[in-house]
């Protein structure tokens, strides 16, 4: 997992006012969407890991919603991607154009940017598009630059992919590789509304139009926050815990619990642990503490695992999904002895 480029460490009291502006954040975007705490709070966790995030419900749930309101929040560059079968990749990376001086009649190639030159990229529906489209967004995803046109270049800094996707539509749809799927930090289930929320949601969207929202947080200071997080201190006890869950969650390993070795075809790698610390010190910072403590560490578990750990044909059957997986191993890794919880 590619670090962000590195800036100055904001002081302390800066510091708080930037932990200020992400809890107004996430407080501007629950008064547009209503029932969904619980996924927002994961992606702006993501978010300020520094990682990339796969939003994964049925249609209606307002994940479109929830990635544009982020965005609308944040004085950054936003584009929005809507992923079809003709979708090509060049049309996400930009593209060659032959120009020529009607002057000279000399002619040349200009390299036109395509949308994912830009902060916030929202993949919309990114399963409906073909692998050949899927993997344009590998090494944007990873290496936070575009080759093209045999020249490499940056994208932005802050520079997130957003993701949805239908998990029960099949038809005209490509399952994510699990070199793509490994490449978000976050997979982000989001579900039904309780009742409550759903009366709300229905009174605030056939009512009037609701107020815009104001930018709280521009580049600078999301890179702050990521700088932040990184500069957390991990005590061994929470890099050890991460590493066992991420051990366990593999066929074969001594800690690897009964379940696992039954259900699970391939478990999680190291870029799972990466994502467990990274998501343990953007909870805590979120939190307003210095330190991140083994609960932080189980409260992300959920979001980094379930999409890196690979159910088998025999889990299909009997009706376990990988959450139901991750759980167990929770149940089954416990946290060391002594250390500090939440």
């Amino acid at each position: 997992m590619t670090a962000p480029p590195r800036t100055q460490v904001a002081p302390a009291s800066d510091l708080a006012a930037l932990v200020q502006g992400a809890q107004r954040l996430r407080a501007q975007v629950a008064t547009r969407v209503v029932g969904q705490g619980e996924a927002l709070d994961e992606l702006l966790l993501a978010i300020l890991a520094g990682g990339h995030a796969l939003l994964v419900g049925v249609p209606g749930l307002a994940k479109t919603l929830m990635v544009q309101s982020v965005a609308d929040a944040m004085s950054l560059e936003f584009r929005r991607i809507q992923f079809t079968p003709d979708l090509v990749p060049s049309d996400i990376t930009g593209t060659e154009l032959l120009e020529e001086d009607t002057a000279t009649g000399h002619r040349s190639f200009r390299f036109v940017r395509g949308p994912v030159f830009a902060n916030i990229v929202l993949a919309d529906e990114i399963n409906r598009a073909p692998p050949r489209t899927q993997a344009a967004l590998l090494e944007a995803m990873q290496e936070r630059r575009v080759t093209a046109a045999g020249e490499s270049m940056p994208l932005p800094n802050p520079f997130f992919v957003l993701a949805t996707q239908n998990p029960i539509e099949q038809e005209g749809t490509y399952p994510l590789p699990e070199a793509q799927l490994d490449r978000f930090l976050f997979q982000v289930r989001v579900g039904y509304p309780g009742e409550d929320d759903e009366v709300a949601i229905l009174r605030q969207t056939t009512g009037r139009a609701t107020a815009a929202l104001e930018p709280v947080l521009g580049a600078h200071e999301v890179r702050a926050l990521q700088l932040a997080v990184r500069e957390l201190p991990a005590a061994e006890p929470v890099l050890r815990y991460a590493a066992q869950l991420v051990r366990a969650s593999r066929p074969g390993d001594a800690r690897t619990p009964s379940l696992v070795q039954r259900y699970v075809r391939w478990g999680a790698g190291p870029r799972a642990g990466q994502a467990l610390v990274l998501g343990a010190k953007a909870h805590a910072l979120l939190d307003g503490r210095p330190v991140p403590t083994p609960d932080d560490v189980r409260r992300v578990a959920l979001p980094v695992l379930r999409h890196r750990v690979l159910p088998n044909y025999a889990a299909e059957a009997d009706g376990v999904d990988a959450d139901a997986i991750v759980r167990a191993l929770l149940d089954a890794v416990p946290p060391p002895r002594g250390a500090i919880a939440d």
